[in-house]
């Protein structure tokens, strides 16, 4: 009777163990998200963090049918098997233990030989987590990048977050490094609490089985007690890791800065003041970083105590309850495999917050992302938000440019003209003229779409009806074919029906259909912008022009390099394809190719009218001719000014040499010298 009684006592126990073991952990679960800051920060474990968690879970793990989805389901898989080879594993050892002590030699070479078989799927289990775990870092970054990478590179994102906003100034950084760096803490944060939490419900449960719910108990009170005075006096790890990328992004910016300016820090021979700006970069980081070194040396001190000995002391005092010498071995591997567990998810919880702060920075980038999609943009001066934040009206059109009250403002809020009023359509070929910085090439990156319209209402034709060329020209990665076809790919020339033979035509116009042999044909790949001449590359801009046939062009000084003779073939075969032209060029030899004008006097004004080349250009004749004499009548001055100050000179030393003759003194002493 009593014996049944104890039986229930028994099965009531581990049930309630079981329950109250869960209790705990999902209150260790619950503290995680807590802090003791009385600010929360983005990075902690908290509801933004589940928030934006599930945010990017939702693009990682697009669904069931996903491969991701699989993946995990056969990571899980693997955990709960490895678990219970694990629980196997510890029986196994105790019975080996045992057999030892009894000295049943042939029972316990029989034991070695099935331990030695057991480790094979063990083994193989170990290395199968690690394989997808790793499988499944890079299919979270293959599906975060893509996403990325389709709201970076649409609607111009990529221009108007390097030049409009100015939250962000290292986006490579986070595309590439901080992403990576969160995919690979996402996938092995699941292993590092899902096996963990497994292993403490698999395990403990068979302690209370082997000794009872009583000692587990007192256990788990004391293993809660510590892990709560851990979690209060744990540094914040995700602000850390948060700040830390921030500031290798913006070391990295500077080293990019340096290269992309290489040429006027050289010619300004101010490589001491770039190194200092450099250094000072770094040495943020290295300051930071000693910061987190002595966190974690403190930190790492409490972890290694708690959990290697305050627990392993625990741990003794509870497996010393048998008295059995073959139970006693197998709950010294259950209690160290659950030790273990336990450590790794206090240790998970670290990982946690920083897994947070690279969270942060990736949900951070998507915001803005949308932001500038829904052209919200923000500049550090308060003046130029208030100026940013106003819209025009944009209408797309296939047959006009149409300027109406549409202020000229740069990105940091100067504005360059209040309104403009002008009006384009096919055949109006436009001169642009002015002083530089008076808002010309201002007009048109907000006629190409890259600035947003801040007032007043603008119709323009869509992307593909209008085409920018402008001095330097982009040559991009790939072959000689791809930089006429730019940006369109080889099947995509196909379909407009373009051959090869066509670009050759192209090529023939411009007098360089040599190129293709030379290069190595069509297909060869080179780094074209160290390859060509820049007056080579101005002449493929000019085909890529001809090839893409847009109703409207923007030239932007795109013939600088090249001689007035191929600079009348360029215009002449782009006005006689049907394209209106629109050029901003100080060059006389380019009037004659345009029929209107419109000209900045760099004060905040303009004046748009038709374009009459030849009156203008005897006018320009007519005023060099003058500046001409005007800078002779000046030479003339000064020469003059020079022979009034040669005459003063000499007429007092005339005078000087009369008042000595005229002196007596002088006259005796030159007579007596004569007579000597």
């Amino acid at each position: 009777m009593m014996k049944a009684v104890e039986n229930v006592f028994m099965k009531k126990s581990n049930r309630i163990g079981i329950m109250i073991l869960v209790l705990i952990l999902m209150n260790f679960s619950a503290r995680m998200s807590k802090r003791k800051h009385s600010k929360p920060l983005k990075s902690n474990a908290n509801k933004d963090f589940y928030k934006n968690l599930a945010r990017i879970l939702k693009i990682v793990i697009p669904g069931v049918n996903s491969k991701e989805f699989w993946l995990l389901m056969i990571f899980s898989g693997f955990l709960v098997s490895r678990t219970f080879l694990s629980l196997y594993v510890a029986e196994l050892d105790g019975k080996l233990v045992s057999l030892m002590v009894k000295r049943k030699k042939k029972e316990f070479l029989f034991g070695i030989l099935w331990w030695m078989i057991v480790a094979i799927p063990a083994t193989y289990t170990n290395s199968m987590l690690n394989f997808i775990q790793n499988k499944l870092a890079i299919g979270f970054r293959t599906r975060l990048v893509r996403y990325m990478h389709g709201k970076y590179l649409e609607d111009e994102t990529f221009y108007k977050l390097a030049n409009l906003d100015d939250r962000v100034k290292n986006a490579d950084q986070l595309i590439t490094q901080d992403v990576n760096n969160f995919c690979h803490s996402l996938a092995g944060l699941y292993a590092n609490l899902a096996k963990p939490i497994l292993d403490i419900i698999i395990f403990h449960r068979q302690l209370i089985k082997n000794v009872g719910f009583e000692a587990d108990f007192a256990l788990n009170v004391l293993v809660q007690i510590s892990a709560t005075l851990m979690r209060k006096m744990t540094p914040p790890f995700g602000m850390y890791a948060s700040e830390g990328q921030k500031l290798e992004g913006e070391y990295r910016y500077a080293q990019t800065r340096l290269i992309e300016n290489a040429e006027e820090i050289a010619l300004y021979n101010s490589h001491e003041r770039e190194k200092g700006i450099i250094w000072s970069f770094y040495d943020k980081i290295v300051k930071h970083s000693k910061i987190v070194f002595k966190s974690k040396f403190w930190y790492s001190m409490l972890e290694d105590f708690v959990i290697k000995y305050y627990w392993g002391a625990l741990g003794m005092m509870f497996a010393s309850v048998p008295v059995f010498l073959g139970t006693y071995i197998t709950n010294i591997r259950l209690l160290i495999s659950a030790s273990d567990a336990f450590g790794r998810v206090m240790y998970s919880y670290k990982e946690v917050v920083e897994l947070g702060g690279y969270l942060s920075r990736a949900v951070e980038l998507l915001d803005i992302f949308e932001d500038i999609k829904n052209e919200k943009f923000v500049k550090r001066n308060a003046d130029a938000n208030e100026i940013v934040e106003k819209r025009g009206i944009v209408i797309y059109t296939s047959d006009e440019v149409y300027f109406s009250r549409v202020p000229i403002v740069s990105p940091t809020g100067d504005i360059l003209i209040k309104e403009m009023t002008f009006r384009i359509v096919p055949g109006m070929h436009l001169l642009v003229v002015g002083p530089n910085g008076c808002g010309k090439s201002s007009m048109f990156r907000i006629l190409g779409g890259l600035w947003p319209v801040y007032g007043g209402c603008l119709k323009r034709p869509v992307n593909s009806e209008i085409f920018y060329l402008p001095q330097r020209p982009y040559l991009s990665l790939g072959t000689l074919r791809d930089q006429i076809i730019y940006p369109h790919n080889e099947n995509e020339m196909e379909k407009r029906g373009y051959s090869d033979g066509d670009l050759k035509e192209i090529l023939t116009i411009l007098k360089m259909e040599n190129i293709v042999e030379r290069e190595g044909g069509w297909d060869s790949t080179k780094d074209w912008k160290e390859v060509l001449s820049f007056g080579d590359k101005q002449r493929i801009a000019m085909a890529r022009l001809y090839y893409h046939r847009p109703k409207f062009a923007i030239l932007d000084e795109c013939t600088s390099a090249v001689s007035l003779e191929f600079e009348k073939i360029m215009y002449n075969h782009a006005m006689k394809l049907g394209i209106t032209l629109m050029t901003v060029s100080h060059r006389p030899s380019l009037w004659k190719f345009h029929n209107f004008i419109l000209q900045f006097d760099g004060q905040g004004g303009y004046v748009f009218g038709k374009l009459d080349a030849s009156k203008r250009l005897a006018l320009q004749e007519e005023k060099i001719k003058i500046e001409h004499q005007l800078s002779e009548m000046k030479k003339l001055e000064a020469k003059l000014v020079e022979l009034e100050k040669t005459r003063g000179a000499m007429k007092i030393k005339r005078n000087e040499s009369y008042s000595k003759l005229l002196n007596p003194n002088y006259l005796s002493r030159r007579r007596s010298s004569e007579s000597k």
